[in-house]
């Protein structure tokens, strides 16, 4: 079976995706960028963007029956390589040791987002 989980105060955005689909205990989170609810673009330094992104992230997990410490995978995508120190130092704020399998793509993104972040998670059931 198929589900699509959240609530009104998941983040959405107007472009044809879910935010979340959910198979059995397995949760595919699509992309989540430095976004408001509303889906609007809020663009900020690398360190707010990623920040936002990753907030986005686990309000989804967290409307979905689950969080970040439940995260299994994650696919990066960061716009300018030169920030990737900084995306280390911060995605250890956020996913502590063992980490989640991990994809980071680099030089990818348009002039619009400089993070982007998409997860796969299990619920607690």
């Amino acid at each position: 079976m198929i589900e699509y989980p959240g609530t009104d105060g998941t983040p959405r955005s107007h472009l044809p995706f879910s935010p979340c689909v959910k198979v059995g205990n397995l949760l595919f989170v699509s992309g989540q960028a430095s976004v408001d609810a509303t889906g609007r673009i809020v663009p900020d330094s690398f360190e707010g963007e990623f920040r936002r992104s990753v907030e986005n992230l686990r309000q989804i997990l967290r409307d979905a029956g689950s969080d970040l410490t439940r995260v299994v995978q994650t696919r990066n995508y960061v716009r300018d390589g030169a920030d990737l120190p900084e995306y280390n130092r911060l995605y250890r704020e956020y996913f502590a040791a063992p980490y989640p399998a991990r994809t980071t793509i680099v030089n990818c993104l348009t002039p619009a987002l400089r993070f982007e972040i998409e997860a796969i998670a299990v619920t607690g059931d």
